[in-house]
């Protein structure tokens, strides 16, 4: 049973840019258009500073999965937004990256829980069936997106 009514908090560290973020962005029935806009600016493009309007569904996902886990340490966010130009390239030099992805849409994110088996977070997150849920084991990181429920 999901929790539909305590206030969503959010506690992140940006792999490549080192920032840290805690932010209030859901309560009362509602999430808070100044706490959205701070997760926009802080999951920007680390490679160019673009930003996009994130869908707030990815963060209600990631919330959901720490509450799972009973995880409340800092979140590690290896990769949010990515501008179309930084997904082509990144699918030039790597196998891994979809050319069509779900990050470009402002609705996926790659997370690490540090100290949590990557397996805990993954099962975790597939339970929920709120979209995809990608498996990295040798990275040791999960991908979130608010896209059709699949897993890979």
């Amino acid at each position: 049973v999901l929790d539909t009514t305590s206030p969503r908090s959010l506690s992140l560290v940006n792999f490549n840019t080192k920032e840290t973020l805690t932010v209030t962005y859901w309560s009362d029935g509602a999430y808070h258009r100044d706490a959205l806009d701070k997760l926009n600016v802080f999951l920007r493009d680390s490679r160019n500073a673009e930003t996009t309007e994130m869908d707030p569904l990815v963060f209600d996902v990631l919330w959901h999965t720490a509450k799972l886990t009973g995880y409340t340490g800092e979140i590690e966010v290896l990769s949010a937004y990515r501008s179309p130009q930084t997904n082509a390239w990144l699918a030039s030099v790597s196998r891994g990256v979809a050319r069509d992805s779900q990050h470009m849409n402002g609705n996926a994110m790659d997370i690490r829980f540090p100290g949590v088996p990557v397996n805990k977070y993954r099962a975790a997150a597939r339970s929920l069936e709120m979209g995809g849920v990608g498996f990295y084991p040798r990275s040791g990181f999960v991908h979130l997106d608010t896209g059709p429920v699949r897993y890979w």
